[in-house]
């Protein structure tokens, strides 16, 4: 009994404090409504270089004997007054080459174009003809429109002549191929997916359900074919082969587009809606190198200055609020857990 009764307390101070994070939650909301002045994100750009450098030092301070280790720091004191002599001298740091490092990771929407779009615009704005810019691209792909979008975000790229490389660590493929097609380069890790370039559909259909349960279902349109095929109505042949020949013009829209950025390929016979690992993909043509992400920008912070940069979204008031609300419940759900676990003995 005494157990019922502490429980009873204790679960009703947890929903009094679930109902004042709700009703915060809301008076917290509807300010947020009126703070619309602030910008919806920020860049954050880390320096490459740098980062792989501080790896190197650490490990080299972890497993280097104490002789090796000074020697190394004076050896790298040499080098970097060298450095600074020739730069001085001749001023070609100013020029270095610079590689922006971009990431793009798709979903079904291709959502991640809101923070792409961003991040062009501001390398764009700095890139110079011998500069590079690197996408770590990773989708399997999604709808139609989303990556087209995607894929003339990078296309801004290529028509300012700025080299583009893409590369693929785990997948790129229907959609997420449609953006990789697009640049210069596409490498690729041996066992990365590759291809699907080809249009798929489908939709259920409960016209015979509803029949079966006396349930009539109306739609009316205006213009021959602005439903083809319907979820709940009564599909016909007609419709099915206008569906069809809609997909069949996307498919050759979708062919086209590769042919255009990747001439060298047999679309034919890569655009049959099959995928390729990167060993088999580069003898297709799909790929141009068989190479990691980080194998390539570890070459390139070798002679170049190379920067990585993402555009955050800045969380709105109703996301902190939800995300607080969310570990609030989370906790109360822990402590009832524990707080359980000592009163009942497990057997």
């Amino acid at each position: 009994m005494e157990f019922l009764t502490d429980y009873g307390l204790f679960l009703a101070k947890a929903v009094t404090l679930v109902v004042a994070v709700v009703v915060v939650a809301g008076i917290l909301t509807s300010l947020g409504g009126r703070h619309r002045k602030h910008p919806k994100g920020h860049l954050d750009i880390t320096y490459l270089n740098d980062s792989l450098g501080k790896m190197r030092d650490e490990l080299h301070q972890l497993l280097l004997p104490a002789p090796e280790l000074k020697k190394l720091r004076r050896e790298r004191k040499k080098e970097e007054k060298l450095k600074d002599k020739k730069s001085k001298a001749d001023r070609s740091e100013a020029s270095k080459r610079r590689v922006f490092v971009l990431d793009f990771k798709g979903d079904l929407r291709a959502s991640a174009v809101s923070c792409l779009r961003e991040e062009v615009t501001a390398v764009l704005s700095q890139a110079r003809a011998e500069d590079e810019i690197v996408v770590r691209l990773e989708s399997a792909g999604g709808m139609v429109h989303s990556y087209g979008l995607a894929s003339s975000q990078l296309d801004r790229i290529t028509k300012k002549n700025i080299p583009l490389t893409i590369c693929v660590d785990k997948v790129a493929a229907s959609g997420g191929y449609m953006m990789a097609c697009v640049a210069d380069k596409i490498l690729a890790a041996p066992f990365a997916i590759l291809g699907s370039i080809g249009v798929v559909a489908q939709i259920p259909n409960f016209n015979r359900l509803l029949k079966k349960h006396d349930i009539d279902y109306e739609m009316f349109t205006a213009g021959e074919y602005k439903r083809t095929l319907t979820v709940f109505g009564e599909n016909t042949d007609k419709g099915r082969e206008k569906f069809i020949e809609d997909l069949e013009d996307t498919h050759s829209l979708f062919k086209e587009f590769v042919q255009r950025h990747r001439p060298d390929v047999h679309i034919d016979n890569i655009a049959t809606g099959e995928i390729w690992l990167g060993e088999r993909a580069i003898t297709k043509g799909l790929v141009d190198e068989l190479s990691t992400s980080d194998e390539y920008l570890v070459k390139c912070t070798e002679e170049a200055d190379v920067y990585e940069v993402k555009y955050v979204l800045r969380k709105t008031l109703q996301e902190k609020v939800g995300i607080a609300a969310e570990s609030t419940a989370q906790g109360v759900v822990e402590k009832v857990i524990e707080k359980l676990a000592r009163r009942v003995p497990f057997s």
